[in-house]
Formats: structure tokens, C-alpha cells, sequence
């Protein structure tokens, strides 16, 4: 089956209207185009990977703003260069500001970075209360987060662990991060 552009522009349009089969069907068309485009750019498949997601993710949030009058394709990669550029002056950055010009006496000066046991419990205490945020979620979402980010599998070996195709495992982590980071936002802002 080809896909046109007159059926882009619909499947575009029930998108801004909040049809679920519409962001699918725009993920399953483009997601191979942005995914590729990062590859070329970063050169990291993880990377790539999640530079991929986040663009998804910020251009179905802002679905509304797009403009019919240029490509959607063109829209997406936009998004996903721009990602990658926040992010790779964020990384440069910080790169930046640890690699300085000092002496074996300023060396000997800086502080032990080690973790202190109030550290350690303030630690375990985010993590805590992360995973009772984790917790609210259904339990299909849980499941991908545990296994991305907490056993730190790839997009791959989620799809064959839970034998889903790989473009719904992609869909449900997508939405996973953004219903925990809405859980988020509504508890540490009461």
C-alpha cells in the first residue's frame, strides 16, 4: 500500500483531533526517517533511539501547531535537530566546564565528590518514591519502564521479551514517560 499525501493530511488531521490510530500511523511512517537521520548525526543507536522518541513525543504534544502547508516529514526532523542540538551543547557544556587548566596544588584542593551516608539516603529516598510514582501507572506501562530503563534493555530485546512488535513497544514506552511525567508534575506540584 502507498501512502499519499492526501492520506498523511488526514491521518494528520485526526491526529489533532486525539486519534491514537493516527499517531500510530504517523510514528510507523516516519520513524524510520528520523530514526535515521539521528543515526547519521550522532552515530549512537541509543542515542538515536531516544533523540527519536523525544521528537515523536515533543511534535504529538505540539501537533496542533503544525502547519498543513509544508511537509510533515520535513516538521519532524526539524524537531529531532533541534533536540539534538540542545543536547549536544548541554553535553559539550558540561564537557567544557569539567576538562580546566589547573595545578597538582588546586587538584589536591577539591573535595571528595564520594557520596556521604546522607547522600546515600537521599538517593534512596528519590528512588523510593519514583518507583511508587511507577507503581500509579498501569501495569503494561510499568513493565516497559522497568525494562528500559531499569533493566536497560533496547527497543529490540523489549519487543521479543514481551512479543509485541517493535512500533507498539516504541508507542507504549511514549506513553509511559509522558503519564509518569504528568504523575510527576500533579504530586510535587500539590
Amino acid at each position: 500500500m502507498e501512502i499519499n499525501k492526501k492520506d498523511i493530511a488526514i491521518q494528520i488531521k485526526s491526529a489533532k483531533n486525539g486519534s491514537q490510530t493516527a499517531f500510530k500511523f504517523l510514528l510507523d511512517c516516519y520513524w524510520n526517517d528520523v530514526y535515521r537521520f539521528q543515526l547519521k548525526r550522532v552515530q549512537n543507536e541509543y542515542e538515536a533511539e531516544d533523540i527519536t522518541i523525544e521528537s515523536f513525543s515533543k511534535a504529538f504534544d505540539k501537533i496542533n501547531t503544525f502547519n498543513d502547508d509544508y511537509e510533515f516529514g520535513t516538521w519532524l526532523i526539524t524537531i529531532s535537530k533541534n533536540i539534538q542540538i540542545d543536547k549536544s551543547r548541554k553535553k559539550n557544556a558540561s564537557i567544557h566546564s569539567q576538562s580546566s587548566d589547573t595545578s597538582d596544588e588546586q587538584v589536591k584542593k577539591i573535595p571528595d565528590d564520594a557520596p556521604t551516608p546522607e547522600d546515600t539516603l537521599i538517593t534512596k529516598q528519590n528512588l523510593a518514591e519514583l518507583l511508587h510514582f511507577i507503581k500509579q501507572l498501569k501495569p503494561h506501562y510499568q513493565d516497559v519502564i522497568n525494562l528500559r530503563y531499569f533493566q536497560e534493555m533496547s527497543y529490540l530485546e523489549i519487543s521479543k521479551e514481551l512479543n509485541e512488535p517493535l512500533n507498539n513497544v516504541k508507542i507504549r514506552l511514549l506513553r509511559a514517560r509522558k503519564l509518569l511525567a504528568e504523575i510527576i508534575s500533579d504530586k510535587t506540584s500539590n
